[in-house]
C-alpha cells in the first residue's frame, strides 16, 4: 500500500490503512519524542496520543504537506502543551534561606476516566455496547478482564501499538457517549 492511497483510506475510516500508517510512522514519532523528553514512557504516551489525535483528525490532512511532517508537528504541540501544563502544576514554597520549587505529580485521573467511573456499572455497560464490537471488546479485556497491553495485543492478535492507540480512542468514544447522554 502507497501512503497517499493509506491517507485516502484512512479518511474514510479504512482500519487496516490506520494500521499500515501506525507501524509505517510509529518510530519516527515515538524517536522523535524520545529525544525530546528522555524517558521512555513519556515518549510512547505522547506518540500515542499523537496517533490518536492524527486518526481523529485526519481529514484535515493537507496532501501538500509531507504525512510524517505533520504528525511531528501534532506530536510536538502535544509535548508542549503538556509542558504547559506541569508548569501550571508547580508549587512553590518558601523557606527562610530561599525559595525552593517542587513538582506536583499530577496523578489524578483524565476527564474520559473520571466520566467512566462517575457512572454506574449497568449505564455503563449499556453505553460501552453504543461502541463499535471491537471498541467494546478492547475495553472489556483492559477494564473488565484486567488484561496487559501485552496480553490484548496477543488476544487480538494485533500490534501493541494498534491495541494502545484503539484503547484510546475507544475511551474517548466513550466519553462522547456518557457526556452527551447527560447533556
Amino acid at each position: 500500500m502507497e501512503i497517499e492511497e493509506a491517507i485516502s483510506r484512512a479518511k474514510n475510516n479504512d482500519q487496516k490503512a490506520f494500521n499500515y500508517l501506525l507501524d509505517l510512522y510509529w518510530d519516527a514519532v515515538y524517536g522523535f519524542q524520545l529525544k525530546r523528553v528522555k524517558n521512555e514512557n513519556d515518549a510512547e504516551d505522547i506518540t500515542i496520543q499523537t496517533f490518536s489525535r492524527a486518526f481523529d483528525k485526519i481529514d484535515t490532512f493537507n496532501e501538500q504537506y509531507k504525512f510524517k511532517t505533520w504528525l511531528i508537528t501534532i506530536s510536538k504541540n502535544i509535548h508542549i502543551d503538556l509542558v504547559r501544563k506541569e508548569k501550571n502544576s508547580i508549587e512553590r514554597v518558601i523557606s527562610k534561606d530561599d525559595s525552593k520549587a517542587y513538582q506536583i505529580l499530577d496523578e489524578s485521573p483524565t476527564v474520559e476516566d473520571k466520566l467512566i467511573t462517575e457512572q454506574n456499572l449497568a449505564k455503563l455497560l449499556r453505553d460501552i455496547k453504543k461502541l463499535k464490537p471491537h471498541y467494546q471488546k478492547v475495553i472489556n479485556l483492559r477494564y473488565f478482564q484486567e488484561l496487559s497491553y501485552k496480553e490484548i495485543s496477543k488476544e487480538l492478535d494485533e500490534p501493541i501499538n494498534n491495541v494502545k492507540v484503539k484503547l484510546l480512542r475507544a475511551k474517548k468514544l466513550l466519553a462522547e457517549v456518557i457526556t452527551n447522554k447527560n447533556d
